[in-house]
């Protein structure tokens, strides 16, 4: 039988990681759809948001049960992730022009005015554009082993995020029914072709594809050097050192010798997008020792899990 204290344990731990580090990131990827839910005319209605916030909880506390019952078979590859992504942007674009084409409403009933029913649609579908720490979670909730510690997991996660939501809807419902609601528009269509880009990039459909086959996790992290060509160890394995931070991948770009395994030492500096690197066409949770076989002269390119930051380590 679960243990209930486990189960309370993991809602506090997903509350507290979306409180504390989800709140940005999430707000940033995720925020656009809440811009379905306003228009000139209605968006002063605050049970929007409300059901908004109630799909987005549904939605991720069945796929943490999902996940703690079936593992990593039900979570989306990177390239499918990529593809979300882009159509995320798209989506985000369409509303903030309907924004700033309606402008201000003189009457108080519309035709298409946002349902109770879009709502939590909206706030569902935000399961599907994760982000960074969304990524982290649900690799928990594959541990877990369980549906119930799953959905514990990702519901508490859900609650430590609804704060920023919730503060960005009232903002959005007030900008909607000002002369700022031209700029809100444009602020999100900026948004919108930054998590387009940001899809294009985990995608890797420019600037190449992200990482060749690697072997994985290999045990807790080993030593090596940064910078300059990395020493092989006794067994003929070079080590390099990667910090991941806020701002990005630190250094973001490291040497190997070309023909050598290498273990690539995730090391995590700080909670957000970069804890989860995409490498190799897979997602791994930092901090993590990653074996690389031997590679040819070239780079090697990986990127956060929500494609914002990217990093390469060049073999010569």
């Amino acid at each position: 039988m679960q243990s209930w204290l486990n189960v309370l344990t993991l809602f506090a731990g997903g509350a507290a990681a979306g409180l504390v580090a989800g709140t940005a990131t999430c707000a940033a990827a995720q925020g656009g759809l809440l811009m379905g839910l306003v228009d000139g005319c209605h968006g002063r209605d605050p049970a929007l948001v409300a059901w908004f916030l109630a799909g987005r909880l549904t939605s991720y506390s069945v796929a943490g049960a999902l996940l703690g019952l079936l593992g990593s078979a039900v979570s989306l590859p990177p390239r499918a992730r990529a593809a979300l992504l882009v159509a995320a942007g798209v989506t985000m674009i369409v509303f903030a022009v309907r924004l700033m084409r309606r402008g201000r409403c003189a009457t108080p009933v519309s035709a298409d005015a946002p349902s109770r029913y879009q709502a939590p649609l909206l706030g569902a579908a935000t399961v599907l554009v994760p982000c960074g720490v969304t990524l982290g979670m649900e690799m928990i909730a594959v541990s877990s082993g369980s549906p119930v510690a799953g959905a514990a997991a990702m519901a508490g996660f859900v609650v430590g995020t609804a704060p920023a939501f919730a503060l960005l809807g009232y903002v959005l419902r007030r900008l909607s029914r000002t002369r700022l609601a031209r700029l809100a528009g444009v602020v999100a269509v900026a948004a919108g072709l930054w998590t387009i880009g940001a899809g294009i990039n985990l995608g890797g459909w420019i600037g190449g594809p992200v990482g060749g086959p690697v072997g994985g996790p290999v045990g807790g992290p080993v030593g090596g050097t940064v910078g300059g060509t990395p020493p092989a160890t006794g067994s003929g394995v070079q080590t390099v050192t990667i910090w991941a931070t806020r701002e990005g991948y630190r250094p973001a770009i490291v040497t190997a010798r070309a023909g050598v395994p290498v273990d690539v030492v995730f090391k995590l500096a700080d909670r957000g997008c970069t804890g989860t690197v995409t490498i190799g066409g897979r997602d791994i949770a930092l901090p993590a020792t990653v074996r690389l076989p031997p590679q040819p002269r070239g780079s090697l390119r990986y990127v956060c899990g929500m494609g914002m930051y990217t990093g390469l380590i060049n073999f010569s």
